[in-house]
């Protein structure tokens, strides 16, 4: 009987974690106000507005790299090495919030725009 009871504890107690973290995960995860960021996406799509914001905002804080010489920057193309991108600041994410999970660098006189996790371009910004 005893072994019964301890059985049936263990279970309850299994379940009601269970419960609680999924609960906090869905709390999370739905809630408008979470402060844990998005991912970024493979692609983003920004207005002539939406980009001239982004120009505006950025061009100036990013210091001018040369590309390796024969690199085409594209939509999709992995950033080369030798090109350091920075996090998008929290004016210009707040500005476009699209943005706020990109990364972006100066390169040639254009604005790239990044995807942190894959290091691809998802958009060439020109002034």
């Amino acid at each position: 009987m005893r072994k019964h009871i301890s059985v049936a504890l263990a279970a309850g107690l299994l379940m009601a974690g269970v419960s609680a973290a999924s609960a906090a995960g869905m709390s999370q995860s739905n809630s408008p106000n979470s402060t844990m960021a998005q991912p970024a996406s493979g692609t983003l799509s920004l207005t002539s507005a939406q980009q001239k914001t982004v120009w505006n905002d950025l061009h100036g804080q990013a210091t001018e790299q040369k590309a390796p010489s024969g690199f085409n920057a594209t939509v999709g193309a992995i950033v080369p090495t030798t090109v350091k991108t920075e996090p998008v600041p929290s004016k210009a994410a707040t500005s476009v919030p699209a943005l706020k999970s990109f990364n972006f660098a100066m390169v040639d006189g254009k604005l790239w725009i990044v995807n942190p996790s894959d290091k691809k371009i998802v958009d060439v910004i020109s002034g």
